[in-house]
C-alpha cells in the first residue's frame, strides 16, 4: 500500500482540561506544524459512538492564523476551541466575504488515522479566494493546519466504522470595512467535529424534489466556489422540501430552467446502462472532491463517464441516480419528484453507486492500494 506519511507528532498527556489554561501550540504557517502537547485519551471513553449523528459537538482545539499586510499568513496558534471576536464592521459580516471547506479524518481497523485528499480542499480554497478577492493560505499551510487540528483532536476521532472527524477550514474577512471592498485583514480557522451519518434516516435512499422556483446559483456568480454566500439562499427551498417529506432539493439552471445542476450540498450522477453522467461544472456547480474521486474510480472500473448538460427530462429514463459529497459520501437516490411526477429508482446491493462507494471506502481505509496519493497517514 502506497501511503503518504505525514510528519510524526510529539505527544504528551494532559491530565485535565483545567490544566490547559492559556496554553496553546505555536505552529509555523510556512512549514510542517508539530504540536508539543495535546490531550490524549481513549476515544471510547468520551462518547456514545453508536448514536453520533451529524450535529455540532465541541472538540478540544482549533487552529487560527491571520494574514499580514502583504496578504501572507502568519504563524498559527492552536488554541482551545472557543468563540472568536469580530468587529461589527468585519467584511464577512457586512459583505459575506468568506469561504468554507470540508474534509475528513478516519480511524481504520488497526488504529491508524488517514486524511482523504486534504490538498484538493486547499486547492479549491485558493480558487475560491481568487474569485472572492481574498488572500489564501498556501496548499502546504492548509494541509499542515488540517494535520495539526486532527492530531490535537485525536481522541474525538470515532473508532473504525463508527464515523469520522469532520474538519472544517474557514477563511473569513475579519478586518473592518465600511464601503464595498476587500477586507483589510483575513483569518484562517480550522476546527473539527466527530460525525456519523449525514442523513437523519441513516442509510435510507435519498428522496429529492426538483426545485423550479428558487435557484442555487447563476452564471457569472460564485456557485462554482465554496463561498459561504452559496448556502443561506438554499435553506428556504430545503425547508419547503423537508416539510413535504423529501430529503433534499435538486436545482435547475437559472437560465433555461431545464438542466439539472446539483443538490443543496452535493453533486448528482445519473446511470444508464454502463454510462454515468454528471452535470458539467461550468461555473454554477461546485466541483466536489468526492465527485472528482468517483469519476476517477468509475474510469478505473471501465465505466463511460460524461460531464455534460443533463436535461431534467432525462431523470425519467435513468436506471439509477446517486449523490456525492464530503459529508454525504456516496448516497443512492430512491426517488425524484419533478413536475408533480414521482420517479422511482431501483435500490439494491448491486447498484453501480454501491460498487463505486465500496471502492472509494476501501481506498480511504487503506484496504486496497492507493495509486494516486489520495491518502495521508498521520501519527
Amino acid at each position: 500500500m502506497i501511503i503518504q506519511r505525514a510528519s510524526c507528532f510529539h505527544r504528551a498527556l494532559l491530565t485535565s482540561l483545567e490544566k490547559v489554561g492559556p496554553r496553546y501550540f505555536i505552529a509555523s504557517a510556512q512549514t510542517s506544524a508539530q504540536p508539543s502537547t495535546y490531550r490524549d485519551y481513549e476515544s471510547r471513553d468520551i462518547f456514545d459512538w453508536d448514536n453520533l449523528g451529524f450535529k455540532l459537538i465541541q472538540t478540544d482545539y482549533m487552529f487560527m492564523t491571520r494574514s499580514s499586510q502583504n496578504g501572507n499568513f502568519e504563524k498559527g496558534k492552536l488554541n482551545p476551541y472557543g468563540n472568536i471576536e469580530l468587529s461589527p464592521s468585519a467584511g464577512v459580516l457586512n459583505y459575506g466575504q468568506g469561504l468554507i471547506e470540508g474534509t475528513k479524518a478516519y480511524r481504520v481497523d488497526d488504529g491508524r488515522i488517514f486524511l482523504f485528499r486534504p490538498q484538493e480542499s486547499g486547492i479549491r480554497m485558493q480558487i475560491g479566494a481568487k474569485r472572492m478577492c481574498m488572500p489564501s493560505p498556501s496548499i502546504q499551510q492548509f494541509v499542515d493546519a488540517v494535520k495539526l487540528t486532527t492530531i490535537a483532536n485525536k481522541r474525538w476521532i470515532p473508532p473504525a466504522g463508527k464515523g469520522s472527524l469532520y474538519i472544517r477550514p474557514l477563511l473569513i474577512g475579519n478586518g473592518p470595512i465600511l464601503g464595498i471592498a476587500p477586507a483589510p485583514e483575513y483569518t484562517f480557522i480550522v476546527y473539527a467535529c466527530p460525525v456519523g451519518n449525514y442523513l437523519r434516516n441513516g442509510t435510507q435512499p435519498l428522496t429529492l424534489y426538483v426545485e423550479e422556483e428558487h435557484h442555487r446559483a447563476t452564471q457569472g456568480g460564485a456557485g462554482g466556489v465554496k463561498a459561504i454566500t452559496n448556502y443561506a439562499p438554499v435553506i428556504k427551498a430545503i425547508q419547503k422540501a423537508k416539510e413535504r417529506g423529501y430529503s433534499d432539493v435538486l436545482y435547475l439552471d437559472s437560465v433555461n430552467k431545464k438542466y439539472i445542476e446539483e443538490v443543496s450540498a452535493s453533486n448528482i450522477f445519473l446511470v444508464k446502462g454502463k454510462n454515468i453522467s454528471t452535470p458539467v461544472a461550468s461555473g454554477t456547480i461546485l466541483e466536489g472532491v468526492t465527485r472528482k474521486s468517483i469519476i476517477d474510480i468509475a474510469h478505473d472500473l471501465e465505466y463511460q463517464v460524461e460531464e455534460r448538460l443533463i436535461e431534467a427530462d432525462e431523470l425519467f429514463s435513468a436506471d439509477e441516480v446517486f449523490c456525492t459529497g464530503t459529508a454525504l459520501g456516496v448516497a443512492p437516490v430512491g426517488s425524484i419528484t419533478y413536475k408533480n411526477k414521482r420517479i422511482n429508482y431501483k435500490v439494491s446491493s448491486d447498484l453501480i453507486s454501491e460498487q463505486l462507494n465500496s471502492r472509494l471506502v476501501a481506498i480511504q481505509k487503506g484496504i486496497i492500494e492507493d495509486k494516486r496519493g489520495w491518502i495521508i497517514e498521520i501519527k
